[in-house]
């Protein structure tokens, strides 16, 4: 005679009795996943935030080219601040690998909206002049106007920078749009786009050398070169730029690399990605602690049906396996509108910073198992408690 065969719990049978709570308790269910929801939702979102601005960053670096160097005076071993000679121009354009080259100097010049602006309101707007060709070494657009050429470059005409257009409230360039230089009338002949590789232009009015030369006695020696080397020949003319800007004094002269600051920026978004990253977590716990507590109590209320699957059969394990699926259930529910609500953060963000949306993988795949897990854990404890009730004990308040 066979014995009594041992009880069974098909997969299918134990999701539909493991999702039987949260489908009998929605409102309950749907509050107790926003907080999972809310930490793997922060998760994505900065993964993704980060990722986006570094995609941004790199395409920067990829349409401005990471050949480009600058060179600028140093300071004296007094202290003070030494000049490029006039020829260091023409010098560095003799290096063999360099394939472009431009530069600006300052001049001694304030700009104000008009001549009524009190003159120490100059918004931090230097005045320098240009070269023809200095848009295009520095790979730049105007948003409005021409830059400068040949023959406006001797006359009192301007080209104005991104940021300095905007401190003196130029948003929209008209023919007869005009700015106080000096001591007299420029025409703003155009607005540059703004420069990720050379900030400070970013922050000029620019004048031809011809005009910077008629009015303001300008010398024509550069305090800025702008150096467009062979990309295969970077490091190698980086290291002979000093000697040849400046030969007798090469220990006074600055050449840096200006694509070099994209990267490090690249690099401070890891730093400050780990920081809003470990915030997600503490969410993430917050979650799985809002779990863990919804877990119990639902094991206190539903006593008296442990009881009866007991009496009907069902072993420790089925009961522990049934309240340990409704936890990873109710996890997984708030993982995945946690990671849907982090990419939609991302795809908006990134829009609105006309970057590319780059929500990473790691960052999908990781947020579902980081909220299974924090499932896994706040539910163990309800599903072993719940699987240690007595059928007789279950069933008192029956």
């Amino acid at each position: 005679m066979s014995g009594i065969p041992s009880s069974r719990l098909l997969p299918g049978d134990l999701l539909r009795v493991g999702t039987f709570g949260l489908r009998t308790r929605r409102a309950r269910a749907a509050l107790s996943a926003v907080g999972t929801a809310i930490g793997i939702a922060a998760i994505v979102a900065v993964l993704g935030i980060s990722r986006s601005s570094q995609a941004g960053l790199l395409d920067q670096l990829d349409r401005l080219g990471t050949n480009l160097l600058q060179v600028q005076a140093g300071q004296t071993f007094g202290g003070g601040t030494s000049e490029l000679p006039t020829t260091s121009e023409t010098m560095v354009g003799r290096i063999a690998p360099v394939q472009q080259v431009s530069s600006v100097a300052s001049v001694d010049a304030t700009v104000l909206r008009n001549r009524f602006v009190d003159p120490g309101e100059t918004g931090g707007i230097q005045v320098k002049a240009a070269r023809s060709d200095l848009l295009q070494v520095l790979e730049g657009t105007m948003t409005s106007g021409s830059f400068l050429n040949d023959a406006t470059g001797r006359y009192p005409v301007t080209v104005l920078g991104a940021v300095a257009a905007q401190r003196l409230g130029i948003d929209r360039l008209r023919p007869d749009t005009t700015v106080w230089l000096g001591d007299r009338l420029f025409r703003v002949a155009g607005v540059m786009a703004p420069l990720p590789l050379a900030p400070d232009i970013d922050r000029s009015a620019l004048i031809g050398y011809g005009e910077a030369a008629t009015d303001y006695a300008a010398d024509g020696a550069p305090t800025t070169i702008y150096v467009r080397a062979r990309t295969d020949a970077v490091t190698a003319v980086q290291g002979v730029l000093g000697p040849t800007a400046n030969p007798a004094h090469p220990e006074e002269v600055q050449v840096s690399r200006p694509s070099d600051a994209l990267q490090a920026r690249a690099v401070a978004n890891d730093a400050f990605t780990s920081l809003l990253l470990g915030l997600g977590a503490v969410a993430l716990l917050v979650g799985g602690v809002g779990i863990a507590n919804v877990m119990v109590i639902s094991v206190l209320e539903r006593r008296q049906e442990i009881g009866v699957r007991r009496a009907l059969g069902a072993t420790r394990a089925h009961v522990r396996r049934q309240f340990l699926t409704e936890a990873l259930s109710l996890a997984g529910i708030g993982g995945l509108v946690g990671v849907l609500l982090g990419a939609a953060v991302t795809a908006v963000y990134a829009t609105s910073q006309d970057d590319r949306i780059v929500v990473p993988l790691t960052g999908i795949v990781g947020g579902v198992a980081a909220s299974v897990l924090v499932g896994a854990i706040a539910g163990l404890y309800p599903a072993v408690r719940a699987a240690r009730l007595a059928p007789t004990e279950a069933l008192r308040s029956v």
